[in-house]
Formats: C-alpha cells, structure tokens, sequence
C-alpha cells in the first residue's frame, strides 16, 4: 500500500492525464526521431487512432506548417470507423516542415446526437433544450474574437426561438454544430508531439538516372570532354531520361594508378581509376583537365538543360595519394607507424590507388567536415542538383545527417542518392538521415517469390516513409549475373521490372548494348570501363534504344508509375510470371503488368483481373491497352489467359478502365 503522501501525488497525476487516447500516428518514422518523406504539391494523408472513455463523441484537426512559418494551418481530420482517423495535408514549399493531431470531447456533437436520438424515439426532450441553449451559450462565451459576430447572432437565435419545434430546429441545424466547433471549445484536449517531414521536389520519387562517363565519348581513342558530352545529350533526351550521372570528373592520382582490369601497374597514357580523387591540379573541387575547363562544364549542363536534364555527380569523400589535401592537410588521414599513409581495403580487394580520410581525427574536426560540405556546395553554385554518394555507410552517420542538413536548408531542391549495398537497417537508416534515395537490392531479386516480396516491403512501414528505392539494372562495379547469360530478352526483363517497379530507375551506359562481357566467375565487367577508356556505336545492332524510351514515355504519362508505391501482386499461376498491378489512390490510373521472368522459353498462364479492385462483379467487361503498341481490346470476366513470347517481347503492359 502507497503511503498517504503517495497516494494524493498519483491521484493528482491521475486528474490530469488525459481521457483520450491518440496512436498509431503515421506517417511517423522512429517515433519523430526523424522526417518521414513527402513530395512538395502531393496530397499527403495522416491518419492515426483515435478514441476515448465513455461514448462521447470525439473531434481532431490535423495541424502543419511549413519550417518557416509560426503559425499553424488547420484542417479537420475525418473519423473512418473504428477508431481510425485521417486527414490530407499539401505543402507546396521545398523544405522541412511538421504536422501535429489535437483531439478533444466534441461536447456539442455529442448533445446533438443524443437529442437526435431521443426525438427520433419520441421521447421528452423538454430539459435537454433547456441544456442545449445553456451549452450553446456557454460555448458562445469563450469562442475566438473573429467568431464573435456569428456566435452573437447564434445565441440570439436560440433566445428567439418560441416553440419547442423551432428550438429543436435550431440545435441540431449541421450549420450550428459545425459553428460549435470552430468555436474552439475543447475540453479533454490531447495534443501530439510535433512530427518533422521532409517534403521534396517531385525528382527526388520520379527519375530516370543515365550513368556514363565523359571521358570515354572521345572517337577515334581520344579522350572526351565536356562537348563529346553535349553532342550525346539529345539522343539520351530522346530515351526519356531526366538525370545525367557522371562518376566522379576530378583529376586522377598518378601514384598507384591502376590499369585495364583493375592491374597493378598502369602504362603512361592508362587514365587510371575517376574514384582515385586528386592530383597536382587539385581534387574534388576541381576538374579533370583532359574535359574541360568550369565554363566548359558550366555549358554542358545548360545545354542538358536545355533538353530537360539534370546532372548529377558523383560525391566520394576518398582520395588519391596525391590529392592536394594530403600536404595541405596530413592530420585529415590515417597514417601507419612506420610513417606510411593507410590505404583503403576491403579484404581481399585492395585500393592502393585510394587514401580514406579520417573524420573523427583531432586535425579533421569540423574543418574536414565544413571542407567537404564546402565542396558539394561548390558544385551547387555550377548548376548540380543531384549527388549519388559512393559508399556512405563506411562514412560516419552524423556527418551525412548535418552535411545534407546544411545543404538542403540553403538549397532545397538538392537531391542526395545512397548508393549503400549493405545491411537493411542500415541502408533504411541512411534514408532516414537524410538521402533523398537509395541503390537497393533489386540488383539480386531475380525469382518470382524474391521480387514479389521486396516489391511489397518497399510498400509498407517502415520503408515506405523513409526509403524511396532506384532500381537501377547495372553499375559500373555490377554487371549482374542474370545479365551475363540472358542476352537481348534478359536486358527488356531487367529494363521492364525497374521501370514499373519503382518511380526512380537508373541504367548504367551500355546497357542499351546489352553488354555482359565478364571477368569469369565474377560480377563484373571485363574490360571495365572505370580503368580505361570505353568508346561505344550506341547505335550497334540489338540495341535496345527504342525499347527503353518506350518504357520511359509510358512512366511519364502514367502517375501509378511514377513511385515505387501502388504495388499490388495478382494470381498468375505460372511461377515464371511476375503479374502486379501499380494504381493511384483513386483508381484512376490503373496499369498492369506482366513480366516473364524466363528469357529463353514462352511462358503461358491463367491469370485474375483486379476487377473487384474497381467495384465490378466477377463476369463484367473491361478494357485494355496495350501501352508498348496501342492495341485495344475487352475482357470478358475475371479469368483470362496470356502467352508471353521473350523472342517478341518478354513483358505486357496494359492499362485498364471499366466496361460500359
């Protein structure tokens, strides 16, 4: 037993907690810890669970501002059965932002309903009215300044009333309960704590990433350069592509420099590795001199520009032996006791060409960190927007959080891409930091089963609010298995699955070539392109150009496509079939596909169609598209047929609408 002293301190806590109960509040990630992600001008739904004591009817406003506003916006959260609550909020501005829920008694909601009740039973009512007009006055009496003109004229409404009949008009009139509540009488009032959003532009959920390397669009073994660059840049307009991506452009490190196929030993016109940053001509906030001068670059990404891309550079916080900062600098870096600098490993591999600094080295805090933030800000001021971030999980967690902080708070429309191959929680936790998107493992799904699933995960909390996932099919350190031995079918199934799998895709060059030479037993390419130069005929035959533009003007004219959420997986019985649908939230927009994922032999199957998914009966009609070819047609019931044909083309895309 609680002595007495205790028992009066637990009762006065218990006086004041509050009669409601207010969960489950999405989207919320780590409990607020950390912003979940919107898009600037998309509708965003909050919701949460809602409920209290007793059967008293309850009220809730959904509240948010943008970081830069005081004040609050206000919108009333709708009730949608037991016990669950939402709201839609928009935010138009770039930028971090918040949202709260308040929920109270709605005590005159409850006294209308009840006084609706009883008249509809028949039954006296005569103390109730006479308790209505008291509660109508009462709330009257505390209602907010700018209410006070129509409060006044209520109240003297209800006084004026002379019979029964037009007293109980007055008191259950929707227009006077709806006046009781923006008459700001709550009583109960729970409040949440604040939850942070990150709203974006709509690039950072719907992109189409190319990947090339500058230096490699030279003819006849020269070395490229910016212009080789803009010559190029219609044609991967023309593929609907919106992200232009170079691996890094700074000058290449002499000592170390590897040769073709990752060789210990380069010859004297070798390149060497891009990710060996640095030289006597400066490091990575400099050019390499082979590609041009800043004005040179300053125009090439105005001619992409000009043809509706962006570009995009790589951001490795790694160095060549001879990168300037090593003299300017040497308390940044690891050094070894016999006086050696440590190179970067990741046994068996080793990077002799590579030095890593050392973040958390006395000499490097906060100038290291202010450095490398200075240096992705000094590619903003020339026209960069994106940042694919080599390896960030080997990089410390709090330096990413700050680093991408600061530069959104000045630039918001900076969009930072993780390309992290690592742990779940850790690839998650990095969205949570604060990358705009994130590399995934859609590399290595390749079954029905395995695909399905990660699709679905990618869908649900926690994922959902803190990982937009870029499906990309290669990379110049991943030429993946499958593709190695599917030839020309392989690449559409790849091509097809990123497309319509996620909002954000992204290919590496050469993969229009179908290329998938190599090193034997590994997934990587023979002949890789980040040791030497790798000029290409992008017009070659058994390219699939034509195809990937398709596929990108199908996502840019269907919304269900354009994120990775949506997903929905459908009955096809055949295991070689990956059969799902991506809709909008009102059906209004509403795609199928279907993928075989057997690049050699026809697949056949039975497969259903959603029609219970838009309100039809199991026999009704409805129509299809095909979006690769245009052809139209109806079905006829729930259960059709299909024969996918990977010599043809080893996917279906349909969108569909009801019969008439």
């Amino acid at each position: 037993m609680l002595p007495p002293h205790s028992v009066e301190q637990s009762l006065a806590i218990a006086l004041k907690e509050p009669r409601l109960a207010l969960e489950a509040v999405q989207p919320v990630v780590e409990q607020g810890r950390f912003a979940a992600k919107c898009l600037c001008g998309r509708p965003l739904v909050v919701s949460a669970v809602i409920f209290s004591d007793g059967h008293d009817q309850l009220a809730a406003d959904l509240l948010w501002r943008s970081a830069d506003q005081a004040s609050w916006q206000r919108v009333a959260m709708q009730p949608l059965g037991n016990d669950h609550w939402s709201a839609t909020l928009q935010i138009d501005e770039q930028g971090r932002a918040e949202f709260a829920i308040e929920a109270w008694l709605d005590v005159y909601a409850s006294f209308r309903q009840e006084l609706v009740k009883k008249l509809g039973a028949g039954v006296p009512v005569d103390l109730e009215l006479q308790e209505g007009a008291q509660l109508v006055r009462r709330i009257c009496a505390q209602a907010p300044e700018h209410l006070r003109g129509e409060v006044a004229a209520l109240v003297e409404r209800v006084e004026a009333a002379q019979s029964q009949e037009e007293r109980e008009a007055v008191l259950i009139d929707p227009s006077v309960n709806e006046l009781m509540r923006r008459a700001e009488y709550r009583p109960h009032l729970l409040r949440s704590r604040n939850y942070p959003l990150d709203v974006e532009r709509r690039l950072a959920e719907f992109a189409s990433w190319y990947e090339l390397f500058p230096r490699s669009l030279g003819e006849d073994g020269r070395h490229g350069t910016f212009a080789d660059v803009e010559k190029r840049i219609p044609e991967i307009a023309r593929m609907g592509f919106d992200v232009l991506y170079f691996p890094p452009i700074h000058p290449i490190g002499r000592t170390h420099r590897k040769g073709p196929n990752n060789s210990l030993k380069a010859g004297p016109d070798d390149p060497g590795s891009p990710y060996a940053i640095g030289s006597e001509e400066g490091g990575h906030e400099a050019l390499h001199p082979q590609l041009g001068s800043r004005e040179d670059f300053c125009q090439m990404v105005e001619v992409a520009r000009q043809h509706g891309l962006e570009v995009a550079l790589d951001f490795a916080v790694q160095c060549s032996p001879d990168h300037p900062w090593l003299k300017q600098h040497p308390g940044w870096f690891s050094w070894r006791p016999d006086g050696s600098i440590r190179h970067a490993e990741n046994p068996p591999k080793k990077y002799e060409d590579i030095v890593n600094v050392e973040f958390y080295a006395e000499a490097a805090m906060p100038d290291l960190w202010l450095a490398l933030r200075d240096v992705v800000l000094g590619w903003v001021a020339l026209g960069v927007t994106l940042f694919r971030v080599d390896n960030p999980h080997t990089k410390p967690m709090p330096f990413w959080e700050w680093l991408i902080a600061d530069v959104r708070a000045r630039h918001p429309e900076v969009i930072f891409l993780s390309e992290a191959f690592t742990r779940p929680a850790m690839m998650a936790r990095l969205g949570k930091l604060g990358f705009s998107q994130s590399y995934t493992y859609f590399t290595w799904r390749n079954t029905k089963a395995e695909l399905q699933t990660y699709f679905t995960e990618l869908n649900q909390p926690p994922w959902r609010d803190c990982y937009r996932p870029n499906f990309f099919v290669n990379t110049p350190d991943i030429n993946p298995y499958f593709l190695q031995r599917c030839g020309r079918p392989g690449f559409l199934i790849r091509a097809a699955l990123a497309t319509m799998g996620s909002g954000l895709w992204g290919m590496y060059s050469g993969f229009e070539l179908c290329e998938a030479d190599p090193v034997p037993g590994k997934e990587e390419y023979f002949d890789s392109e980040k040791y030497q130069l790798r000029p290409r005929d992008y017009h070659a035959p058994g390219n699939i150009n034509a195809e990937i533009a398709r596929l990108n003007q199908i996502r840019r004219e269907n919304p269900a496509l354009q994120t990775h959420l949506g997903f929905q997986a459908y009955t096809v019985w055949n295991d070689n079939i990956l059969y799902f649908g991506k809709r909008t939230e009102d059906r209004s927009n509403f795609i199928l596909v279907a993928i075989s994922l057997d690049p050699f032999a026809a697949q056949e199957a039975h497969f259903e169609l959603p029609l219970w998914e838009l309100g039809l009966p199991d026999d009704a009609d409805l129509h299809g598209e095909d979006l690769m070819n245009g052809h139209r047609w109806t079905w006829h019931g729930k259960v059709q047929w299909m024969r996918i044909e990977p010599w043809h083309l080893p996917f279906g895309i349909w969108r569909i609408q009801a019969g008439n």
